[in-house]
């Protein structure tokens, strides 16, 4: 029954992870203009992995999609990449959770929904890897060029959408391992369930070896009777005659 609880609590969390992770994608705001030595903001800069943008004072902002997906920086193809697959991996794993878990009934025998929910957990981890290596890389390209001091074009900041990516990776990864969790904790039960099973087996085949009439064991045979010791004889009264 523990196992049921902590399947049934991992997968809500797998399925919270990839949902995050899987709204990352839309989001507007994964780099936005820093405001660092600025007085008048006339205008705000910020872009995610399919567009750039620019939001005047009036708060009229206008969009420009990446023209090509050959002349864009590496990272952001390496991101949009790992995203994609964390995303893909995702539906995957919660397709295969909910069938491997003990509380539905579909998927076949205990031993078959083991290995499905294990396919599951692994999937989720995979997932939030790639999720967490998208978002960090991002990241790491922000961080740099904000704290280079020979950089002169515009420099950004984190924005939202890499906060929410990094929880869901954490979910995702933290639920996945649960799942795997949850698997070896089921196989070993059931591995001392068969050992057991194997004992019991084993008992009742000695006892019935034995042939019709003989069954009971050496230690429960009754003890001997010493009531007619052999020091006690009966004579004939003539015998010395």
């Amino acid at each position: 029954m523990s196992n049921m609880f902590q399947e049934i609590l991992a997968f809500i969390l797998t399925t919270s992870g990839w949902v995050l992770v899987s709204s990352t994608l839309p989001t507007d705001y994964w780099k936005v203009s820093s405001l660092d030595g600025t007085v008048i903001t006339t205008a705000t800069y910020w872009s995610n992995l399919w567009k750039t943008c620019v939001t005047d004072s009036t708060g009229v902002s206008n969009c420009k999609d990446f023209p090509s997906m050959l002349a864009l920086d590496g990272y952001i193809q390496a991101c949009r990449g790992l995203m994609i697959a964390a995303v893909c991996l995702g539906f995957f794993g919660s397709v295969s959770a909910l069938v491997g878990m003990k509380c539905t009934k579909i998927g076949g025998s205990d031993r078959n929904k083991a290995g499905i929910t294990c396919f599951a957990g692994v999937n989720f981890i995979l997932s939030g890897i790639c999720s967490l290596s998208a978002c960090s890389l991002y990241a790491h390209r922000i961080t740099s060029e904000f704290f280079d001091p020979m950089f002169v074009a515009q420099k950004y900041e984190l924005g939202a959408a890499l906060f929410i990516g990094w929880a869901g990776s954490i979910l995702c990864i933290l639920g996945g391992s649960m799942l795997c969790f949850s698997i070896a904790d089921s196989f070993s039960e059931s591995h001392r369930q068969v050992k057991y099973i194997y004992k019991g087996t084993a008992s009742h085949s000695h006892i019935a070896s034995y042939p019709r009439g003989q069954q009971q064991s050496a230690n429960q045979r009754p003890p001997p009777d010493y009531s007619n010791s052999s020091r006690t004889q009966h004579f004939d009264k003539n015998v010395y005659v």
